[in-house]
């Protein structure tokens, strides 16, 4: 069974929306702050948390923040604004999905289900990625090259593993809008390729002079190890 933590200032909308995602199967703890909401993370172990960015005390933002330095714990935000710019913003900043008020029990427990089923496809067979120089641990979620430990923001060090964990693969940027940012429709080229470029920043290479990092012009991205028998063939 799920345990959700549902963070909701309108007392009748969080009534509501408790009942009817308790009907849906989860089981649910609701509070009306963000102040609530830390404090409940501790003692509610949710399974996932379903967050309205208009609270009171704190802006929703600022919370999910908060939520994404404690840990990888699955966040479904909830805002008016049905604008592509906000929810590129929110997916950036560490969201797992997004619902656009007003929405229904039965929508809301079906993101969170769609989230958890991409949580647990996530968690790949073997969780330590090793390519050259680069290792990713998917447990513990920090990245080292060359034994040096890499500062790595979310979606730069989901985007890593997402191409360490099909090494020598081109993956589409669709690809990653739908695996690394959860936009299966499409979205920004635009976004993946700004965090491409702070990634290789990080890596110690560029798109002009690229080790790990390959694009192949029209088709995708790859990562393979340097001077491997695939790292000569991509296009930057």
């Amino acid at each position: 069974m799920v345990h959700l933590l549902l963070v909701e200032d309108d007392e009748a909308i969080r009534r509501s929306l408790a009942r009817g995602l308790t009907d849906q199967g989860a089981t649910v703890a609701a509070v009306g702050s963000a102040v609530e909401a830390i404090q409940a993370l501790p003692t509610e172990r949710p399974d996932v948390v379903v967050l309205d960015l208009g609270l009171p005390d704190l802006d929703g933002a600022d919370v999910l923040a908060l939520i994404r330095a404690q840990g990888d714990l699955p966040v479904v935000v909830a805002t008016a604004r049905d604008d592509d710019r906000e929810v590129v913003r929110l997916l950036d900043a560490g969201a797992d999905d997004y619902l656009i008020k007003p929405f229904s029990a039965a929508q809301a427990m079906a993101r969170v289900r769609a989230v958890l089923r991409r949580t647990a496809r996530a968690q790949p067979e073997e969780q330590r990625v090793v390519v050259g120089g680069l290792t990713i641990d998917a447990v513990s979620r920090t990245a080292s090259l060359d034994g040096r430990d890499l500062d790595l923001n979310r979606k730069e060090f989901d985007l890593l593993l997402a191409l360490a964990s099909r090494t020598g693969q081109v993956i589409s940027k669709r690809q990653l809008l739908a695996e690394v940012w959860q936009q299966p429709w499409g979205g920004a080229d635009r976004t993946v390729d700004v965090h491409l470029s702070w990634l290789r920043r990080k890596l110690g290479e560029s798109a002009a002079e690229p080790r790990y990092l390959h694009s192949v012009r029209g088709v995708g991205v790859k990562l393979v190890a340097p001077d491997g028998p695939d790292s000569g063939d991509g296009a930057p």
